[in-house]
């Protein structure tokens, strides 16, 4: 893919910071984080744009906002490309004790208003830390399963003694493998330490997640 080599000289040092990094990514061939970059550089760019009453300056602005556009919207087209080709495949690495990585944080890009279904596969959801202790599972998931009901979310469960693999799948398309499965939070020191319950804050073991976009995954 050709990538752009425009060199910021913009009127705002975050745009800069950021739009720098977004060439560093896109000269790296990683995508789908420079296309992040360049969206968040264009933002900060629209708001100096809309405050400056310097004409030369806007003229420029606009010229830059435009190049970085341009670049973003042809690795929006390819990224989708890939995902109608099958070749789509992210890697994110998680160190020991990295922080950052909550669900929300980890899932939310990849939850879109096409999602109506999630299969969990996950051999290992059963400590206490991961909010269910191994005695009182069956009984955990039951109560999960009727508050999810009265918000109209159905959950079924099935039991298996031979399950080992960790897939999460979401029928817009997207496919999650995490190597430790969901159990990849260490246990928080105390109910009042960072992180109890704000899984964004909570250290992690070191694990590796490999996302990928299948387009024959079945949609109901």
């Amino acid at each position: 893919m050709a990538r752009s080599d425009c060199v910021p000289g913009l009127g705002s040092p975050a745009a800069v910071v950021v739009l720098k990094r977004a060439v560093e990514l896109d000269s790296e061939s990683r995508y789908q984080q420079a296309l992040v970059c360049y969206q968040e550089g264009i933002d900060l760019l629209l708001q100096v744009l809309k405050g400056t009453n310097d004409d030369t300056m806007k003229c420029n602005l606009r010229k830059k906002i435009s190049g970085y556009m341009d670049r973003a919207e042809n690795i929006k087209k390819y990224l989708d490309q890939e995902k109608e080709d099958g070749r789509y495949h992210k890697q994110i690495k998680i160190e020991e004790n990295a922080t950052g990585f909550g669900y929300e944080s980890l899932f939310q890009e990849y939850l879109n208003e096409w999602v109506t279904e999630v299969w969990i596969e996950d051999p290992y959801i059963r400590h206490t830390h991961q909010g269910i202790g191994k005695k009182q599972q069956c009984s955990g998931l039951e109560e999960i399963k009727e508050s999810l009901r009265k918000h109209g979310v159905l959950l079924e469960l099935e039991y298996s003694s031979s399950i080992h693999d960790r897939e999460i799948r979401f029928n817009n398309g997207w496919m999650i493998k995490i190597g430790r499965g969901l159990d990849y939070f260490k246990k928080p020191q105390s109910r009042f330490s960072l992180g109890y319950c704000d899984f964004d804050l909570r250290p992690c073991h070191e694990t590796t997640v490999d996302i990928f976009h299948n387009k024959h995954t079945k949609k109901i």
